[in-house]
């Protein structure tokens, strides 16, 4: 079977059909389409399976634009991880320190935003222990999802979103658990641009992409455009008696903010992470203490500063972030040392009750195991 790779810029050819099966079955699973890039010991694979469009006939663009979602998480660690490598910010400072204005809890660590062990309320909504879910802001999954087609254009400013998670209760005492919150990341957001007097896209392009060449990355703050070419994003959800399915690749990325707004490339995405392991962006026990593992409570899976720590069936230590950001869906894998990687970008129908969710852990474990074993 030949893999299609007239949209790749690196002009070479290789038979991977293993991974173009695996592709085609994860589409064949619920999705629209897919985009797959491997770097290990062989060189580089890039290919694709499924439509760019729902009904479509035309591939996804091999190395197109995707909204990346929760992989957002580990540039902007990165980033602060850079800002404590210039000695500017502490990893055990007072997160109040250098964000007075919102009276945090003076025990919240820098570390614990990027640990996700702070206990601040996710402003995304929670669910407690017995199921009940506390809201947050409209957004499009839950039980509020079919409003969200009317307001996807809404601006969101961080603070707003910082100010509605610090008036609910705190999850738990700061360091004592651990439970995954975007508003630990916009507070590293705000804590970014508090520190360097520049706007977080600013401070990411100076330390992250501009070094990196990632020239295809783009932190769009409250715009909803992105750059073409792209596979398209659906949404269907109840408008009355009847279902609506509406393209809604452009949206306001403003409601999640830098818990993941952010738009990339398979291979920028893979560039990135195999040079972060790589220890090209930080010093080696600042990047230890990156992948460090915390305990999270889900099995194989532990978290780090911005990244997951993942024992795969094999036995091998995986490094990981991955993101859904409504209809589409991004995957970031990498072995410690930046060797080998896979990035993946997914677009697909999503809805208010996630129905997507069980495909995507199939497609995320199906390439694990082609690629890391």
């Amino acid at each position: 079977m030949s893999v299609d790779l007239s949209q790749s810029t690196t002009g070479a050819r290789q038979e991977r059909p293993e991974l173009q099966q695996a592709i085609e079955e994860i589409v064949e699973s619920g999705f629209v389409g897919v985009s797959l890039r491997v770097r290990d010991e062989r060189g580089e694979w890039l290919g694709a399976a499924g439509a760019a469009e729902l009904g479509g006939t035309t591939k996804p663009p091999v190395n197109g634009y995707v909204r990346i979602g929760s992989n957002t998480k580990t540039f902007i660690a990165a980033v602060v991880l850079r800002l404590v490598a210039e000695g500017r910010i502490g990893l055990d400072d007072p997160a109040a320190d250098h964000l007075p204005e919102f009276e945090l809890d003076e025990r919240i660590t820098v570390r614990m935003l990027l640990q996700h062990t702070s206990g601040v309320f996710n402003f995304s909504g929670e669910v407690d222990g017995d199921g009940t879910i506390v809201p947050g802001i409209l957004i499009p999954y839950g039980p509020t999802g079919d409003r969200w087609p009317d307001h996807r254009f809404s601006v969101h400013r961080p603070q707003d979103l910082v100010r509605l998670a610090l008036s609910k209760p705190a999850r738990f005492e700061p360091g004592t658990r651990w439970s995954y919150s975007n508003t630990n990341y916009v507070l590293a957001r705000l804590l970014i641009e508090q520190v360097t007097g520049r706007t977080v896209a600013e401070e990411t392009q100076r330390s992250i992409l501009g070094p990196l060449g990632l020239s295809d990355t783009v932190l769009p703050d409250a715009s909803p455009e992105i750059p073409e070419p792209y596979a398209h994003a659906y949404f269907r959800y109840a408008d009355g008696n009847a279902q609506r399915t509406i393209d809604i690749t452009r949206q306001n990325p403003s409601w999640i903010s830098s818990g993941g707004d952010m738009i990339s490339t398979v291979r920028d995405l893979g560039t990135f992470i195999s040079a972060l392991l790589g220890g090209e962006l930080l010093p080696a026990p600042l990047l230890a203490e990156m992948c460090t593992p915390h305990p999270t409570g889900i099995p194989n899976m532990d978290y780090g500063l911005g990244v997951f720590v993942l024992a795969t069936a094999g036995g091998r230590t995986v490094i990981s972030h991955n993101g859904a950001a409504v209809g589409h869906a991004a995957l970031m894998y990498s072995t410690p040392d930046g060797r080998t990687t896979l990035t993946a970008a997914l677009n697909c129908v999503d809805d208010p009750n996630l129905s997507i969710a069980p495909a995507f852990q199939i497609a995320q474990h199906r390439l694990l195991g082609e690629v890391f074993g």
